[in-house]
């Protein structure tokens, strides 16, 4: 993948006229169904510029599993191009709860090995970071409910310097803060909001760049926590 990047982006023109997408960048499939948004979408990767080509998202904490893949194929439906041409699939791993997460990343991994291409994953919280204009230090935030957050912090240039980790909301030493909890739990973290709110294709792609120069980590879901639902331990024996 590292050669693919820095061949295409030191190319100059396109494959063909008649082609809508230049040779030398990269198609990414972008998928994150770390928080109540569910959200797929195609971009195109030329260096460091990202392209959204088609964006798909709705919100709906209880329909993960059954909105993720429409929304992969009516995205690729809008952008023109089929799955086959994906280069590589970049997928949003929490911190979120674990049926959301399950979601998105089952499908990430199956469409990567059915298309024979990588799977990278990236913290949702820095695709929020990745596409926040903040001017200064700043948070990202998500509901993790149980009136609980997940929060990551970032320097200006939106790199991550502490996180992510999961509390009750309280005053975490920074004043602005993007996403979803944010905006939930202003006052208790004593923040001004900013957008986005949800991780976005656009940042998704951004953040998971920098990987692209390496073979993938492993598809590993950041829960923070342990799961509402455990599988029931033995029977306790009753002695007579």
């Amino acid at each position: 993948m590292a050669k693919w990047l820095n061949h295409f982006a030191a190319a100059q023109r396109p494959l063909s006229s008649t082609e809508g997408i230049p040779w030398y960048t990269v198609l990414v499939l972008a998928i994150d169904t770390s928080t109540p948004a569910v959200t797929a979408g195609l971009a195109t990767l030329a260096g460091a510029d990202v392209s959204v080509l088609a964006e798909r998202v709705t919100i709906n904490p209880r329909a993960h599993g059954e909105l993720i893949t429409p929304h992969v194929l009516d995205a690729a439906r809008e952008a023109g191009v089929t799955l086959r041409q994906v280069d590589a699939i970049v997928c949003g791993v929490g911190p979120g709860p674990f049926t959301g997460l399950r979601a998105g990343m089952a499908t990430a991994a199956a469409l990567a090995h059915g298309l024979g291409v990588n799977a990278y994953p990236v913290c949702s919280l820095d695709a929020i970071a990745a596409t926040a204009q903040a001017g200064e230090p700043f948070l990202a935030v998500t509901d993790a409910r149980r009136r609980e957050v997940y929060w990551a912090a970032y320097d200006a240039d939106g790199n991550r310097t502490d996180g992510p980790h999961v509390q009750a909301p309280e005053p975490l030493g920074l004043s602005v803060a993007a996403g979803d909890g944010a905006l939930l739990y202003a006052e208790k973290l004593a923040v001004r909001t900013i957008d986005p709110r949800y991780p976005t294709v656009a940042g998704l792609v951004a953040a998971a760049r920098p990987a692209f120069d390496a073979e993938p980590a492993p598809l590993t879901p950041l829960y923070l926590r342990r799961p509402d639902a455990t599988e029931p331990g033995a029977r306790k024996r009753v002695m007579a």
